[in-house]
């Protein structure tokens, strides 16, 4: 059976503009989905991502958090006929408060996956409170402290590590120094699960606002690298991936380094399979 990939819209959060892609349009706000992603058809389902933790935890940023009973966990795991209880691994892109937030719901038998360079940096205390939580960091920490309940993933950036067969883990950075993407092998090519190394296609990577070099991507505002690192890491997500699913966009359909398609509908619908490309609405059809 093919692998397939399931977007798993977790909420929708508000903020500014210019937070996910520098200089653009300061002051407006924007709207865009908290997004994990389903992995069906292996050996095991995998779980990308947990999504936040609950809507009060922005109040104090002033950022809108919106939740749906139609974006409960339980209820898109159910649209696959699938508990948490099911779910044998979890693999997280990085550690961030939009990504981390409801792991602890899972069993301890649940084995979560992240690399030890991210859960150093979580615990380090470097970028302070908000994008790292104490609740979150500490539960991993629990976990690694629990037998089996939790992967330390060393890859850096010669080597890639099996989750299970046709899954595998590979330090992109970037965003943090221990982001990853999840290369999930598809009937039609690799699927890059790739966390925050671009948060929108279109500003950044179709029509990239600040750059004029062919190829060239825009970075965005929110990161703990270098610019020369995040678009290394975009960069090496393009040539390598037939498709990018980015983790508050639509997914993309890449060709020869270049987005070439989107598909919209997929984010709020989690019986989407992102791995065919003829799902796609090409970019000439925009």
């Amino acid at each position: 059976m093919a692998l397939k990939v399931h977007p798993i819209n977790f909420g929708n959060i508000s903020l500014d503009s210019s937070g996910l892609v520098l200089f653009r349009e300061p002051g407006k706000q924007v709207t865009i989905p908290v997004l994990g992603f389903l992995i069906t058809g292996g050996k095991h389902p995998v779980l990308v991502d947990t999504g936040s933790r609950n809507v009060e935890q922005y109040a104090e940023f002033g950022m809108p958090y919106e939740v749906t009973p139609e974006m409960a966990i339980e209820y898109h795991l159910a649209q696959h006929e699938l508990t948490m209880r099911d779910i044998r691994h979890i693999v997280h892109t990085h550690a961030h408060i939009d990504h981390v937030g409801m792991t602890d719901r899972f069993p301890m038998t649940t084995t979560v996956g992240i690399t030890r360079r991210e859960l150093e940096f979580a615990a380090s205390g470097i970028m302070g409170p908000g994008m790292y939580t104490a609740a979150a960091t500490k539960h991993l920490i629990d976990r690694l402290y629990t037998r089996g309940a939790l992967r330390l993933y060393d890859i850096d950036g010669t080597y890639e590590e099996e989750v299970i067969p046709g899954v595998a883990v590979r330090l992109s950075g970037g965003h943090t120094p221990g982001s990853l993407s999840v290369l999930v092998e598809t009937d039609e090519g690799i699927a890059n699960i790739s966390g925050d190394i671009a948060y929108n296609v279109k500003d950044q990577l179709i029509d990239p606002i600040l750059d004029q070099a062919s190829h060239e991507p825009t970075i965005t505002a929110n990161r703990a690298m270098s610019t020369l690192d995040e678009k290394r890491a975009i960069k090496r997500a393009l040539a390598t991936s037939r498709f990018l699913l980015p983790s508050h966009d639509a997914p993309a359909l890449v060709s020869g380094g270049k987005v070439v398609g989107v598909m919209e509908n997929a984010i709020s619908n989690p019986h989407a399979d992102v791995t065919k490309a003829a799902s796609y609405t090409l970019l000439a059809n925009l």
